[in-house]
């Protein structure tokens, strides 16, 4: 009997709500344990969890996942990740594929780029350097990459490291490439955030600057400004991005639509 895309796809929110069930039970548990318990492979697991965590319902941890208690942090910053997901996920695709095995690429905490380390989970004889504890979680069980974090203070509101000691240590990296992400685009104001604290140190840190941002961000302001948009030697956004705002990008630097 030939099965419907309904059908595969109600199938899929069976599992997905087993497998949360499953974690709420346990508190945590592992990608393992959970293709054991639903006789699926580890990798409809991670499909499971990326959805779930793209829903704020649960954590990703190094091999697994936790439950995403109220009003946590992370509940936060999972919430935020899935704002504009779709967009995310296709920008992300495109710039991992920017990235040549046997390269250092540096990845801030932004949820646009926890997008970018998904796409690169795959590849070979990498290093990463983050201040991201997710961007840590998404690549615990990546053998091909190494990851390195840098030090700092833990900061809830964005699962990420800051103060002097990452500071010291992004002074230190200078890599093939950075993928950073912003709060907003401003034609008149330039790359800008949110975050006081978003240092200029990953502008500095690599030989080559993407921005990853999602269509949303282009033409708006923020509250501090990063850089000037031709500081950027690419800027990757997705196909929601406006004619008009694509065109006056173009005539900043380069631009590349993630499809």
């Amino acid at each position: 009997m030939k099965i419907t895309n309904t059908e595969s796809a109600r199938a899929s929110d069976d599992r997905q709500s087993e497998i949360l069930r499953f974690i709420k039970e346990k508190s945590t548990a592992s990608i393992a344990e959970m293709a054991t318990q639903f006789s699926v492979s580890e990798m409809t697991v991670r499909r499971a969890l990326h959805k779930l965590a793209d829903a704020g319902l649960v954590i990703r941890t190094p091999g697994g996942a936790m439950t995403a208690p109220s009003g946590s942090m992370e509940r936060s910053f999972l919430e935020r990740s899935a704002k504009m997901s779709s967009a995310k996920d296709a920008i992300g695709r495109e710039a991992a594929r920017l990235v040549q095995t046997g390269e250092t690429v540096v990845l801030d905490s932004g949820t646009t780029t926890l997008y970018v380390a998904r796409h690169l989970s795959a590849q070979r004889d990498l290093v990463v350097v983050t201040t991201s504890l997710a961007v840590l979680e998404e690549l615990a069980g990546s053998p091909g990459i190494q990851v390195k974090l840098t030090g700092g203070v833990y900061r809830r509101s964005s699962h990420d490291l800051s103060g002097p000691a990452m500071l010291n240590a992004l002074g230190d990296v200078y890599a093939d490439k950075v993928f950073f992400g912003a709060a907003a685009l401003s034609f008149h104001k330039g790359v800008m955030n949110y975050d006081a604290e978003m240092p200029r140190a990953f502008l500095r840190s690599a030989r080559e600057r993407v921005l990853v941002i999602d269509s949303s961000k282009i033409g708006v302001e923020a509250v501090y400004r990063l850089c000037p948009v031709k500081k950027c030697d690419l800027v990757i956004v997705d196909q929601g991005v406006k004619s008009a705002d694509l065109a006056r990008l173009r005539k900043l630097t380069n631009v590349l639509v993630a499809g």
